[in-house]
């Protein structure tokens, strides 16, 4: 099962149908091929059959007037060539611009044996070599939270910021996410993300499918 976020690399075939479907962005995907750079799971498109199909998209850097682009592609599950989790902290440690690092120092020493992991533009950025971190950007983290204390501990550090612009998702088992600003709320209900949409859920039946401690 592909999650959200994970990391895809596609087949020669793969790269000559993404060609076919988006011939618009075809000299992009020519590049990403040539590089062999991945794409990124996103939600599922209404009408995708996750029995055959995966939908991927690509996120390039801001262009004229800091527009962004992004390539949504839908591709056969056997043109799958390999996969991997969203890049973890030492992945990006050389990507990171100036203005983060010392914060970014203090998180990583901090960080324990949390499990965070990195997506956004500094992912692409650490994947590509492409300038996709602007001064606007956020430092987007997940934080894979197995047991209750995980959670807490990965909601202390991140709430800290370190000076860092700090944004994310706090990832439940099966893949629910929640916002970490949301979840930093008081409201009951949040909005959980998942792999075909969206939909709200109470912190308690989230909190319920945690890990009990040992």
């Amino acid at each position: 099962m592909h999650s959200r976020h994970e990391l895809v690399w596609l087949t020669a075939h793969g790269w000559q149908a993404a060609r076919a479907a988006c011939p618009q962005h075809a000299t992009t995907l020519e590049r990403w091929q040539r590089e062999d750079w991945p794409c990124v799971v996103r939600r599922e498109d209404a009408g995708a059959d996750p029995a055959r199909e995966l939908c991927l998209g690509i996120a390039l850097p801001p262009g004229a007037k800091g527009i962004k682009v992004r390539i949504a592609l839908r591709i056969d599950l056997a043109n799958v060539a390999r996969r991997r989790a969203p890049l973890a902290l030492a992945d990006v440690r050389t990507a990171v611009p100036t203005a983060w690092r010392e914060g970014f120092a203090v998180l990583e020493s901090e960080a324990g044996g949390l499990a965070l992991r990195v997506y956004g533009s500094l992912s692409w950025q650490a994947l590509t070599g492409l300038p996709c971190v602007t001064d606007t950007s956020d430092m987007d983290l997940l934080i894979e939270a197995r047991d209750l204390a995980q959670l807490h501990a990965g909601v202390a550090l991140l709430g800290a910021a370190h000076g860092l612009p700090l944004d994310g998702e706090i990832v439940f088992p099966g893949g629910q996410a929640v916002a970490l600003k949301e979840w930093a709320g008081h409201d009951e209900r949040v909005l959980v993300k998942h792999g075909k949409g969206v939909r709200l859920a109470r912190r308690s039946a989230l909190l319920a499918t945690l890990e009990a401690p040992c």
